[in-house]
């Protein structure tokens, strides 16, 4: 099965033969819902039912020249059924409503018409102290609730070393084929301040090193605005076929790079900590380099976000990722 929107006859065929369509039901629709980086994802409606379909692809969907493993469906699938029992996290995210493994295909319960955090980005809006409180809250209990490696699908060895090569080897490479003045003019020349930095790339070469360790707290992975859905005044978290075991300090630094991205004010910011109890073993320098890590890759590499920050902002908060880094990079 291969979906696409505009083949209704196999897509009705499908959810017809998988029992999620009964007898005399059609396809009213079928649409995407976003703008998804990763897999296929589609809205299906038929009468009153709708679903999510999403389908991993053996590349990524927003740059197909790039491959990707299809075992990310079934992290994503482990994922989902690993929470179900959690209704402080499950009551935040779509329900699953069944993995078909061969075509690395989740049909997905649909939450409704919202848009992604994205909008963040933008200047025109920031997260009430509500929506901190649920997102961190969520964090809290997937942290502290859900433990212990149920599968090794989950481990999602594969899909985090390519996301391993985007977050800490990617972004320092001078050649990599990426010309940063298509998103801004002088970005270009400002990154290569840092991409020829030997001190800040060991320091991302040794944090990747750590990102890669097993360890024994459930992450989402991509804990990012992307990944959280404003819908019906509330907010929800999506898309956690990033998810893996690991260090708790990389969600939580993931959340705060793109909070200080997005300009929220650091007594803000702080109050992250008000929502989530950190364990005895929490490292602060880990999620220092963590949050630094993330800030770094997200301008000055691939995975670009929807921007409006000038060429200054931008150098500031690359400096200040370096500090958290552990490095100063000489203007």
């Amino acid at each position: 099965m291969h979906l696409d929107k505009n083949d209704i006859e196999s897509i009705s065929a499908y959810l017809h033969a998988k029992g999620y369509l009964q007898a005399g039901d059609t396809i009213d629709s079928a649409e995407t819902p976003g703008d998804g980086n990763m897999n296929y994802t589609l809205r299906v409606k038929s009468g009153s039912k709708r679903f999510i379909l999403k389908q991993a692809r053996p590349y990524v969907e927003k740059y197909p020249q790039i491959p990707a493993p299809v075992e990310r469906a079934s992290a994503e699938a482990g994922f989902y059924h690993a929470i179900q029992k959690h209704r402080s996290i499950s009551t935040l995210m779509p329900k699953l409503l069944g993995f078909d493994e061969a075509n690395h295909l989740l049909v997905l319960e649909d939450l409704g018409n919202g848009r992604d955090g994205t909008f963040l980005y933008k200047g025109m809006h920031q997260l009430s102290q509500n929506e901190l409180e649920q997102l961190c809250k969520y964090l809290n209990a997937l942290h502290n609730q859900v433990g212990g490696v149920s599968n090794e699908a989950m481990a999602n060895r594969s899909l985090r070393a390519l996301n391993h090569e985007h977050i800490f080897v990617y972004p320092f490479l001078v050649d990599n084929g990426f010309d940063l003045d298509s998103v801004q003019p002088g970005l270009q020349k400002l990154s290569l301040r840092f991409k020829t930095n030997e001190q800040l790339k060991e320091s991302a070469k040794l944090l990747g090193k750590r990102y890669m360790e097993d360890a024994t707290t459930l992450l989402h992975g991509d804990f990012y605005p992307g990944s959280w859905l404003f819908v019906n005044n509330e907010v929800k978290v999506i898309d956690p076929e990033f998810c893996f075991y690991g260090f708790a300090e990389f969600d939580l630094a993931v959340m705060k790079a793109h909070l200080l991205i997005a300009e929220h004010d650091d007594n803000f910011i702080d109050s992250m900590f008000d929502y989530y109890t950190k364990p005895p073993s929490f490292d602060e320098v880990l999620f220092d380099a963590f949050t630094g890590i993330e800030i770094m890759r997200r301008l000055i590499g691939l995975a670009q976000l929807p921007l409006t920050l000038t060429l200054q902002k931008k150098e500031g908060l690359l400096h200040k990722a370096a500090v958290l880094l552990k490095t100063k990079i000489e203007n």
